[in-house]
């Protein structure tokens, strides 16, 4: 008997399903095909690892070159030895303007731009809730002490206070530069930054973009592969908050840190029964002994 176009469709798409879940059973069983397939995952992961290196040094670039620029435009504020704690909203509209005018800083990956004045002591920063007046920045980030002392663009890591995040505690770095009055002498600190899970979000959501184009250029109508990006440094690794806390620890128990010591490391890693590829690189940019790591299956 002669199926009907319908009943052809039903029938094949039926046959395609049991095909896929019958792969699925014997990549769960950790066949060897699917060892071979978390290998090639291992090698787009290294690609993705080394795009994404490079937007990191992008993305600090961007802050290394615009953090001056701004700070300079904000000495206005104590001009003729005035004190910009007296009028907290011009701070605000000086911050605005500033990151608006200065190309590298209007484009940025910060989620914040704010004022300290020369003790670390926040001022007002540029969001419309501002959660940063009054906290010492410096017991906060200790490093900052440099931009005073030394008068020079500074970039450190530390943590705001604040609840964690599902999957565990944040880190955040940032990057600071002193603003200097008419009489040459520090008044003031420009400071920007991010949390590292944000940042994370950010190459995460890149990486997205870029692997839908390529797919769209090469007219492949295959889904996306399955990956996670890290954040991480001696003390852990920092995914986006929807990643599933088990991923992230498995990243975190590869010792990123100790296998990237002498270059870029890769390898693969079975989760909850899925095989992945993963890469891990060195961003020096970011601080020592910190990088990104890519997790990836294209199952």
């Amino acid at each position: 008997m002669l199926l009907s176009s319908a009943a052809m469709e039903r029938a094949i798409a039926r046959t395609r399903t049991a095909i896929v879940s019958a792969t699925l059973l014997i990549c769960a069983a950790g066949a060897p095909g699917c060892k071979d397939q978390a290998k090639e995952s291992a090698k787009h992961a290294v690609e993705d690892a080394n795009t994404l290196a490079d937007l990191v040094d992008k993305d600090v670039g961007e802050i290394e070159r615009g953090l001056p620029e701004g700070a300079k435009t904000l000495g206005a504020l104590y001009a003729k030895g005035a004190d910009p704690k007296g009028d907290i909203p011009a701070v605000r509209s000086a911050l605005l303007k500033t990151v608006r005018d200065v190309p590298d800083l209007n484009i940025a990956k910060s989620t914040f731009f704010a004022l300290a004045d020369d003790k670390g002591l926040g001022i007002r920063n540029n969001l419309e809730q501002d959660a940063m007046a009054g906290q010492d920045l410096m017991k906060l980030f200790p490093g900052i002490q440099k931009s005073v002392t030394d008068g020079t663009f500074v970039t450190t890591t530390g943590a705001f206070p604040g609840p964690p995040a599902a999957n565990g505690p944040d880190k955040d770095w940032i990057a600071t530069m002193p603003v200097k009055g008419d009489d040459g002498k520090v008044k003031g600190i420009f400071v920007t930054g991010w949390s590292y899970r944000r940042f994370a979000l950010h190459l995460q959501d890149t990486l997205k973009r870029e692997l839908q184009d390529a797919l769209k250029k090469s007219g492949d109508t295959g889904k996306l592969p399955i990956f996670y990006i890290g954040v991480f440094d001696a003390s852990g690794v920092y995914t986006e908050r929807q990643t599933p806390k088990v991923n992230e620890d498995a990243m975190a128990g590869l010792k990123l840190v100790e296998k990237t010591a002498a270059g870029p490391a890769q390898g693969t890693i079975n989760i909850t029964e899925r095989d992945f590829g993963w890469a891990a690189k060195r961003t020096p940019k970011l601080g020592a002994d910190t990088g990104i790591i890519v997790l990836r299956s294209e199952l």
